[in-house]
């Protein structure tokens, strides 16, 4: 059965899992009809070529968190959220049989194989009004002092050049609308992990991350970090710490998937300067925002190449697959307890430090040598906070092949030297405690 007449609208929701600061609501205060569909590709739920999922428990149960909040969040709009466990297009048709729409509301994606979705899902329905916002950046790309393809291959040259101006928009109210309940055949139930065929996963006590996916609790861990704790204060003595939930902002599973607005972050960070206290460590959490919208004009800059073993430098190495290696890698069986305590914590918990990303990365590819994409692959099923542009983005920067201009490689006894000297990482982590204390 048909929904009766007027126009029709659909929220795609993609990585933007949010309904405060989000830009689809500028696009249905005049609409009849509108209900919102987050289609879970079975790819996701499929082994990669090297064994593990291209989505693994950890990122699932965040997702699965995270869909279950918006949901809620939704209805107090009385906009229904769909889900779908089938391919975007299948999908697509389906709904559109019962409620032909004629406008597809989503945020702009473009990296391979989002694109290639969109791309699918415009030639099926080719009369199809779109609306598409980039509602992922902090500076959006048409408000940077520059084209995309005149983007600065090195992130100091970019952050100069965007801080003197600082284009940020004002957060954007969510409104109170109150649209007709749509009534179509379709489940809004969320899966559940073994539904879809994964274990359960109890929270890991020892994790730096104990936190639930999805908006509401996005925001209330944004003000308990700035506004209680007033941990940004010393964001920028804390950020390199392994242990617990109290170093660096944790902000990043959220941000990843569009469940906080990163200009959210960025307004209570200014306004906190304004009314509290403005210092070094405030500025550094703006920094990392930037490098965080770096890597995505990077990605859309350079497209496949990002995705290539060659890089957006187009660079060769003599790389390697060593299958050994590669596992003993993921188990944290090598020469370095350091590398080994962090492939640990992340299998156990799908969280890693920076630091410790920056270790492990460096190691395999640099160290061993190995095809660096197998290390990016792995990191894209385990962390919760997984983004396809500052994971790969990195990966290309750590492996040489990327936007680092001094194409370092680190020096892993020193560094666990100089962040865990006294093995409290390690200890907490290793079956056979690696010092007494």
């Amino acid at each position: 059965m048909l929904v009766e007449k007027g126009n029709k609208k659909i929220i795609w929701f993609r990585n933007n899992l949010r309904t405060h600061d989000a830009a689809f609501w500028s696009h249905i205060q005049e609409t009849d009809h509108v209900i919102a569909v987050y289609c879970m590709e079975p790819e996701w739920l499929q082994p990669t070529p090297y064994g593990w999922r291209k989505m693994e428990a950890f990122r699932a149960k965040f997702l699965l968190e995270t869909l279950a909040d918006l949901q809620q969040q939704l209805l107090e709009n009385n906009i229904s959220l769909y889900i779908f466990q089938a391919n975007t297009v299948d999908a697509f048709k389906q709904i559109h049989a019962v409620f032909p729409f004629d406008t597809i509301i989503t945020q702009a994606e473009w990296t391979q194989e989002e694109a290639k979705i969109e791309q699918k899902l415009k030639s099926t329905f080719p009369a199809i009004t779109w609306k598409v916002d980039y509602d992922q950046f902090l500076i959006e790309p048409s408000n940077l002092p520059f084209l995309i393809n005149q983007l600065p291959d090195v992130f100091t040259s970019y952050r100069k050049k965007v801080e003197q101006k600082w284009a940020v928009k004002n957060v954007m109210p969510k409104p109170n609308l109150l649209f007709k309940k749509m009534d179509i055949p379709f489940s809004s139930s969320i899966p559940t992990l073994e539904e879809l065929g994964y274990p359960s996963i109890p929270m890991d006590k020892r994790s730096a991350f104990p936190c639930k996916g999805g908006e509401s609790e996005a925001l209330h861990h944004l003000k308990e970090y700035i506004w209680k704790n007033q941990q940004i204060t010393t964001y920028k003595e804390t950020r390199n710490e392994l242990v617990g939930i109290q170093y660096s902002t944790k902000l990043s599973p959220w941000l990843a998937n569009g469940s906080l607005s990163v200009r959210t972050v960025y307004h209570e960070v200014r306004k906190f300067e304004d009314e509290v206290l403005q210092n070094e460590s405030t500025y550094w959490v703006l920094f990392e925002l930037l490098w965080r919208d770096f890597f995505k004009c990077v990605s859309m800059k350079y497209g496949n190449q990002l995705f290539q073993l060659s890089g957006i430098l187009n660079r060769n190495y003599n790389w390697k697959r060593n299958e050994k290696v590669i596992a003993d890698w993921i188990n944290g069986k090598t020469k370095y307890d350091f590398i080994n305590v962090n492939m640990l914590e992340l299998k156990h918990t799908g969280w890693m430090s920076n630091r410790g990303r920056q270790n492990v990365a460096s190691y395999l590819a640099k160290e061993m040598e190995q095809d660096w994409r197998i290390g990016a692959s792995y990191f894209e099923a385990f962390l919760i906070d997984y983004d396809v542009h500052s994971n790969y983005g990195n990966w290309n920067y750590l492996a040489g092949v990327g936007n680092d201009p001094r194409d370092r490689k680190f020096n892993i006894d020193l560094q666990a030297k100089n962040y865990d000297n006294h093995y409290v990482y390690r200890n907490l982590w290793l079956p056979k405690k690696a010092v007494e204390l």
